[in-house]
């Protein structure tokens, strides 16, 4: 197998394997208010994380940012919950500020502080050249998320099709706020819980 099949490879199964859970619950909360006809607005948040996440990976990994790992694993639950917060406060995205506009913003931002915790487990995988096993990396972490995304997405248009034939709750609330709720939830509960268990104080 190359280098570059390898680093794929290994950036494939960071995004997908069990403990990297932080990150595929992270990708969960993002794609929680989205439907399928949605999915250009999603485009657009999910490409802004790749390239916030890409950013730091390349400054950590060549040694031109320095982050405490520590700090690091603490920050990632932390931007779990405020997505995931974001998500049960702005029900009508329509009179969000700039129309939900700033989405894409969020998760760059976000972004960086995950490609910092990706960038700590590939710095141990290579002392040489950098190029292709960061590029090479980058590719398996797009692909992984991609895998993830498609499995969420087939997760909550089930959940859809089951909220929308239970009987019809006290709540004048459509199918997709449920939804986003009750995900919503389940995200900031276990995310908190990761954030107090990580806290480097």
């Amino acid at each position: 197998m190359s280098t570059l099949a390898t680093f794929i490879q290994l950036g494939f199964r960071h995004i997908v394997d069990v403990e990297a859970m932080d990150h595929i619950l992270f990708l969960l909360a993002l794609a929680a208010i989205y439907r399928l006809r949605d999915a250009r607005d999603a485009l657009w948040v999910i490409t802004a994380f790749t390239v916030g996440h890409s950013i730091t990976l390349a400054l950590a990994v060549t040694g031109a940012l320095t982050l405490p790992p520590a700090l690091i694993e603490f920050l990632i639950p932390i931007t779990i919950v405020a997505t995931g917060i974001e998500n049960l406060l702005v029900s009508d995205r329509t009179r969000a500020p700039w129309g939900g506009r700033y989405r894409p913003i969020f998760a760059g931002v976000f972004g960086l502080v995950h490609g910092a915790g990706f960038a700590n487990y590939l710095k141990a995988l290579f002392v040489d050249r950098i190029a292709l096993p960061l590029f090479g990396f980058n590719v398996g972490i797009e692909l992984g998320q991609i895998t993830v995304l498609v499995a969420a997405a087939v997760v909550l248009a089930a959940l859809d099709g089951l909220i929308s034939v239970l009987p019809a709750p006290s709540i004048n609330w459509p199918a997709l706020r449920v939804r986003v709720v009750a995900v919503s939830l389940v995200v900031v509960a276990v995310a908190s819980r990761w954030a107090v268990q990580r806290n480097p104080w």
